[in-house]
């Protein structure tokens, strides 16, 4: 059985300002449950209605009723798994070739896509802008599918990341240079903007080239989607 107290405050990380204050978060879902025991994240407590089907070494899982979880749940249709997490430490060393580097971005789904692309493609660092979206929020969470445990994210002023590098940096515009008929580099930085407004006006000043990718057929659609966008310019500097 789960004290009240506790209830409370698992269904109070919901909120970014309480996921600050305590130092943690939440993870939902078998597979992802697994992913993250299994990394270098450390478990503050986990719960399961059937612990038995969990392969998670020698954690300790406290066996909680469907009711009980669904009080602690953020879905509508819980999985019947929920493990609380410590936020690991902020670590500012950038280890990639290339820096994905997110101006804005809101929606947490597009974060969580982002993230996983990211894992995919092999781009050990995100830098994102203070106001990109919370990465530890649940929704972010649940589109990652577990790729939060292997790449680092990092939120800081990008005025200040950005003056300081040598890095190439490519922005992403609509009238950008067509990315089809440019070689990019070995190493540098990609910058995807906000959903709505793109790159902002203080980054846009500081790429050193702009990226577009071409439309075919008639234009009828006004832009693509930021996950979209990025897994289109992943690919291509990994090609």
């Amino acid at each position: 059985m789960v004290v009240k107290s506790e209830l409370k405050l698992i269904k109070s990380l919901q909120q970014k300002k309480c996921r600050i204050e305590h130092g943690l978060f939440v993870i939902e879902g078998k597979k992802t449950l697994e992913e993250v025991v299994k990394s270098q994240m450390r478990p503050y407590k986990l719960f399961a209605v059937d612990p038995s089907n969990l392969d998670i070494g020698g954690h300790e899982v406290t066996q909680v009723g469907a009711r009980e979880l669904s009080q602690m749940s953020s879905l509508k249709n819980p999985n019947g798994y929920l493990g609380v997490f410590y936020i690991p430490e902020k670590v500012e060393k950038i280890a990639s070739d290339w820096v994905l580097v997110l101006d804005g971005v809101q929606d947490p789904g597009n974060l969580g896509t982002i993230i996983r692309l990211c894992d995919w493609f092999g781009i050990n660092d995100i830098v994102c802008s203070n106001d990109t979206v919370d990465c530890y929020n649940p929704k972010v969470l649940q589109a990652t599918m577990g790729s939060i445990t292997r790449v680092n994210i990092q939120y800081r002023s990008l005025s200040t990341f950005l003056g300081s590098t040598e890095l190439p940096i490519y922005g992403t515009f609509m009238d950008g240079d067509n990315v089809n008929t440019i070689t990019l580099p070995k190493k540098g930085i990609l910058i995807m903007g906000n959903e709505g407004k793109g790159v902002s006006s203080t980054v846009a000043e500081l790429c050193t080239d702009r990226l577009a990718i071409p439309q075919f057929g008639e234009q009828t659609t006004e832009s693509l989607n930021v996950a979209s966008a990025t897994a289109i310019l992943l690919h291509e500097i990994r090609k």
